[in-house]
Formats: C-alpha cells, sequence, structure tokens
C-alpha cells in the first residue's frame, strides 16, 4: 500500500484567501520564498494610485484661476488700448491717436471670399470644430514630439480670440488648457457667425492697426466691403505674423503665404483654381497714406480736452467727429505759413493765431500757432493777451443798450480819470465826433470817457454775458483792451453780434461713438439764449461795417460780402489782433511774440487785418454772398451836424439824432 493517501488532509492543500485573513498572510501563503515580486506588485500599485492622484491634481491645478470668460459687451472692448480717431466734418479720418482700430464690420456686408480668406488660412475646420480642434491638436502634439521642438500649435480662430482677449500670451501648458476649455465655453454662448464677425474685428494687422476695418483703410484705401479676393488673401497673411509680413514692408514674403491660402481656399470649395490663380496674378496697389498738416493738432489738443468733459470715463477706442473743416484748414495752415514767414518775420511778429466759427458756433478751424511740432501751447484756446482796441465794441455796446446812438457826439481831447490819462495813437486831438466815428478810429479818448459813462462794472456785466470768461476787474482801463482775453472767447463775443443779439456757444466735438457705432455722445440742440437785444445788435453791426469800410481795419475787406469788425493794438505793439464777421463766418486773428516782446509797430489794422482777410476768404469759398443784418443802415453827419449835437449836448438839450443832417 502507498504511503500516499488518496485523501488530502486540510493542511496540505494550496494556500487560499478566505477573506478572513490579511492580505500579507496571504501573499505570504502564495508567493512563498517571492519576496521581491510580491513587493513588486504592492510598489507598482501604489505609484500607479499616486499617479492617478498626482495626474488628477495637476489636471485640476490647470485651471486654477482660470479667469471667467467676459460678457459678450466686454470681448468687443476688452484689451483695448485707448484710442481716438478723429473724423473731420464729412466724416473722412484726419488722425487717429493711440492704435489703430477698425470701425465694427458685419460678417454678412462683406464679399463672401473675405471671412473664407481667414477660415482658409486659420482654421480650415471652423464649422466643424467645438472651439478645440481635437484633430489638430493629435497632430500638432505629434509633429512637436517627433520634430523635438514647436513646429505646430493648433489653435483655432476661436482659441486665437482667447488668447488675445482673455488669456496671456505665455507659451504653457496651464494657458493652453485654460484656452481650449474657454474657447469651448465661449463657443456654447456665441454662433459661428458671431465668432467669426468678433474675430474679424479684433485681430491684429500690424503696423498697430487691429481689426479688418482698419486694415483694410490703411493698406488699400478702401471699406471691407470692396475687397477683392487678391486683397483679402493678402490680408489673410498678417494674423500669422503681422509684423514679418506687412504688406508695406515684406510683400514678397506676403505672397508667398498668399499663395497657401488660395491653394487652401481652392481644397475647401471656397473658390475655383482659375479664381485662385487669377487673384495670385493680381497687381496690388497699396494706398499711399493720408498727409495731413501737424498743425491739425491744436485742433486735436484742444478736442481731446473736451472730450475728457464730455466722458470721464473714456472706453477703449472712440470715434470722434469734429466740426473741423479739414480742407478749410490745411488752406488755412498753409496761408498763414506763407504769410507769417514773409511778413511775420520782417515785423518782428514770430507767433500768430486764429479761429473760424460758422453761425451756429461750429469751429471750422483753429490756427493755434506757426509750428505745433515745435511748441503745442495753443494761442487760439489757451494765451491770455490784452485785446487793445478790440475790446472797444463791447464798451460802444454797453452805450447803445443804455440808450445813445451812433450819432451821439463826444469831445475827442485830453482826459484823466483817476490819475490815467489814455492817449490816441497818433497822439493828437480831433475834438467833436460821432460815436461811430470813435469807433471806426479807434479814439481812445473818447472809449474811456464812454467807460466811465455807462460804468465799468455794465461793460463786465455785458461781455460775461456775451460769454466770455475771466476774472475783469472795474478798472477804468478796461475800456481800452487792458485786461487779457483769448482769441476764442473774443470770436465768441463777436458771435453776439453776428447773430443779432444771440449768444453764441462754440464748439469742436459734435459726435463721439465707439468703432461698433454706438453713440456715446451726440451735440444737443438748445434754443440760443439771446443776451442783447436786436435791433441794438443791428446797430451795432453798422458801426463796427465802418472800421472796415473807412476805418482802421480796410485790409480786412472782402469782396462782395459786407463785413463788420474790429482792430486791436496793446501797448508797444505786443499784441496785434483783428476780429470780424459776415453774415455766416465769424473768425478772429491775433499776432505777437510768445515771450511778449514787442513788435515792429505792428497794428491791428496791419497784419493781423491781413492774415484775416487770408483766413475769411478760404472760408467763404463756394458761398453766395448774404446781406448782413444792419450793415449799410448809418447815415453820415456832415461835420455841421456833428458840432450842432456837440453844442446841445454841452447845453444838456436831449437831441433826436434821427432828425440830423
Amino acid at each position: 500500500m502507498s504511503d500516499q493517501s488518496p485523501n488530502r488532509s486540510m493542511n496540505d492543500r494550496p494556500p487560499t484567501y478566505d477573506g478572513r485573513g490579511s492580505k500579507e498572510n496571504w501573499f505570504q501563503r502564495t508567493l512563498p520564498g517571492r519576496p521581491i515580486l510580491k513587493w513588486g506588485l504592492i510598489v507598482l500599485a501604489s505609484l500607479f494610485l499616486i499617479a492617478l492622484l498626482v495626474g488628477w491634481l495637476y489636471w485640476q491645478s490647470l485651471y486654477r484661476g482660470m479667469p471667467s470668460l467676459p460678457s459678450n459687451e466686454q470681448l468687443w472692448a476688452k484689451g483695448r488700448e485707448q484710442a481716438i480717431e478723429f473724423i473731420d466734418s464729412e466724416g473722412d479720418t484726419i488722425a487717429i491717436r493711440g492704435p489703430r482700430y477698425g470701425r465694427a464690420i458685419n460678417l454678412e456686408d462683406l464679399p463672401a471670399h473675405v471671412p473664407q480668406a481667414f477660415i482658409a488660412a486659420e482654421d480650415k475646420r471652423f464649422y466643424e470644430h467645438d472651439g478645440a480642434d481635437t484633430q489638430a491638436i493629435l497632430r500638432a502634439v505629434w509633429a512637436n514630439v517627433t520634430s523635438g521642438e514647436t513646429v505646430s500649435g493648433a489653435s483655432t480662430i476661436t482659441q486665437q480670440l482667447i488668447k488675445n482677449l482673455v488669456l496671456t500670451p505665455e507659451q504653457t501648458l496651464k494657458r493652453k488648457a485654460q484656452e481650449v476649455r474657454l474657447a469651448r465655453q465661449l463657443e456654447q454662448r456665441l454662433s459661428k457667425e458671431d465668432i467669426l464677425e468678433l474675430y474679424l474685428n479684433r485681430v491684429y494687422f500690424g503696423s498697430g492697426f487691429y481689426g479688418l476695418g482698419a486694415a483694410s483703410r490703411f493698406y488699400f484705401g478702401k471699406n471691407p466691403e470692396e475687397l477683392t479676393l487678391a486683397e483679402a488673401s493678402l490680408l489673410a497673411t498678417l494674423p500669422q505674423a503681422p509684423s514679418r509680413l506687412a504688406l508695406t514692408n515684406n510683400m514678397t514674403d506676403a505672397k508667398a503665404r498668399q499663395t497657401y491660402v488660395l491653394r487652401e481656399m481652392v481644397e475647401a470649395g471656397f473658390i475655383t483654381t482659375a479664381e485662385a490663380d487669377a487673384a495670385k496674378a493680381q497687381e496690388v496697389s497699396l494706398a499711399e497714406p493720408p498727409e495731413r498738416d501737424p498743425q491739425f493738432g491744436y485742433a486735436l489738443d484742444a478736442a481731446t480736452e473736451r472730450i475728457d468733459e464730455i466722458l470721464p470715463t473714456l472706453p477703449g477706442d472712440l470715434i470722434v467727429q469734429l466740426t473741423i473743416d479739414a480742407d478749410l484748414q490745411a488752406s488755412i495752415d498753409e496761408a498763414f505759413t506763407k504769410r507769417m514767414s514773409e511778413d511775420g518775420t520782417a515785423l518782428k511778429a514770430s507767433q500768430a493765431a486764429g479761429i473760424v466759427l460758422d453761425g451756429d458756433g461750429r469751429i471750422l478751424a483753429m490756427y493755434g500757432g506757426v509750428d505745433y511740432s515745435k511748441n503745442q501751447f495753443n494761442r487760439a484756446t489757451q494765451a491770455k493777451r490784452q485785446p487793445g482796441s478790440a475790446f472797444k465794441p463791447f464798451v460802444f455796446a454797453t452805450a447803445i443798450k443804455q440808450g445813445l446812438t451812433p450819432y451821439d457826439v463826444r469831445r475827442d481831447e485830453a482826459i484823466t480819470i483817476d490819475g490815467w490819462s489814455p492817449e490816441n495813437y497818433s497822439r493828437t486831438f480831433s475834438g467833436p465826433m460821432t460815436l461811430t466815428e470813435a469807433l471806426k478810429d479807434s479814439i481812445n479818448t473818447v472809449a474811456a470817457e464812454l467807460g466811465q459813462e455807462v460804468s465799468e462794472e455794465a461793460i463786465i456785466s455785458l461781455v460775461k454775458n456775451f460769454g466770455m470768461s475771466g476774472d475783469f476787474q472795474p478798472l477804468p482801463s478796461i475800456a481800452l483792451g487792458s485786461q487779457e482775453v483769448t482769441l476764442s472767447d473774443l470770436a465768441r463775443a463777436y458771435g453776439v453780434f453776428m447773430t443779432g443779439g444771440t449768444r453764441m456757444d462754440p464748439y469742436l466735438v459734435e459726435r463721439i461713438s465707439n468703432s461698433r457705432g454706438d453713440i456715446l455722445y451726440e451735440r444737443p440742440e438748445y434754443d440760443k439764449k439771446r443776451v442783447y437785444d436786436r435791433r441794438d445788435a443791428e446797430t451795432m453791426v453798422a458801426m463796427m461795417e465802418r472800421v472796415i469800410t473807412d476805418g482802421t481795419g480796410r485790409r480786412a475787406a472782402m469782396k462782395g460780402w459786407q463785413l463788420a469788425g474790429k482792430t486791436g493794438t496793446s501797448q508797444d505793439s505786443r499784441d496785434a489782433w483783428f476780429a470780424g464777421f459776415s453774415a455766416v463766418r465769424v473768425g478772429a486773428v491775433w499776432v505777437g511774440n510768445d515771450d511778449d516782446s514787442p513788435m515792429a509797430k505792428v497794428t491791428g489794422g496791419g497784419l493781423p487785418a491781413a492774415l484775416w482777410h487770408d483766413m475769411m476768404v478760404l472760408a467763404h469759398e463756394g458761398l453766395e454772398p448774404q446781406p448782413l443784418a444792419g450793415a449799410g443802415s448809418l447815415i453820415t453827419l456832415s461835420p455841421m451836424a456833428q458840432r450842432r449835437i456837440a453844442f446841445y449836448r454841452d447845453l444838456g438839450i436831449a437831441f433826436d439824432s434821427a432828425a440830423t443832417n
């Protein structure tokens, strides 16, 4: 009999794990004599679990601190630097300060080949993916791994939007992961058309131009709606390398990439091979960048100050329509430059300023100095200088308001007021004369006497109502323009006479919008405030007309137009002025030196009147002459009549000037 029994005892059975013992005992029974394998399995299992945990934690860390997706409105504005596009009264661009952001374009307004060019160049599966193209990502990963360097990024159009508008441009896995997640979120919120439209409006085209609208106008001088296939495919080359492929600097490489874009458009079924060949062969002409006189800077600075007042918090991009007539501004710049380089140099006058407005207060042109590039101080709006006799119309207007007439007579004779003895420019006296003659010939003694008669306080009240700013003091010399004013304020106040007694409120900013076309500000319509009686205003017009027809301002006369105005010269010819108006335009000119040094006997009737004439001839081009209310309404009194009026006045007898002749 065999010693081995067919029935094994319980102790002879293979070890099993019955769930009651420990795993360690099970391993010991299962793997007797194999501790390395046993511990190896333990370590591998532990490492696997740890790797899963670390991977999960790392994956979560990729999204830690990820910004939330901005609202649709914020996506249009986010990341924009401050930029202002100034356009003139006709809507043409004068200048752009800051980056060039194109005006918003609508996808539906574009020819089909325009967006198709960008899809072919940047994201051929744009209509198939959900914001991130998984196939492209896998291909890019394989290409980068096999090449040992980053050769492909696989960014979709949606991802490019997220990268440029929401995230930083750093090349890290974390940024890429966030980009993918946010891109997919954006695709859930916006339609493909909305995303493509946003992309075309925000993408960078180099040379400081953002958006298809800006690039189209800069490179080709046309709106995006007018782009040909050749032009659109060239612009589509720029987002990949906007600086390197800039059309103005590297057309050769841009044309090479255009070939790729056109080939991709053919493969996508957007265009035919024949159309691609024609576009590739087409000669594309780049537009010449518009040249604008740097003198526009004075008006642009003044407009910027006004914008800050209107909109204390400025959005990223603004389109500001000015009242400036760009062609008129350029012509006036040229005329002033020419005359100042000739006459100004000879007369030791180094600076000049001018401003012209229409009857509604629109500033059509502003000349702030002879060279903006050297000095940005605006002498039309910022400089305060003594207006001299150019202030006298307000003294006479106060007298007319108080009941005096143009025919009232005052004596040109020596006068002393509180120890002050004004003198005439001629250093002579002419005896009795009417107020009209005193204004026409700019007689200082009569103006000073009249100032005392009507009171300095009344004069100050009138000029304040006319719109002049400043801290005027009730001193006798105010009648001769000894207190400083700005050129723009002087023109504004003269506008009251021009408009028949209504206050003129000059303005430079007509409308403010953003690049999407949203109106942020529009100058409101309002009823003009009456600050002076109409008949009195027409009386002043009649008196001031004589200044130009046969007084100190004859050089300002303009053929075919009735004009009124006044010359002004401060002490020692430190300042010389001419201000005046027609029925449709009002303007003022100042000439002098920034250091307040005297000129070579320059008077308001000389160089300033000539400059004013130059400016107003240009400002009236193409306009039909219109009658100036009040002009030509005065009669000329004989010397006998004037003496008679003076005689009666000395006797204290009221005199009806209408009965004189």
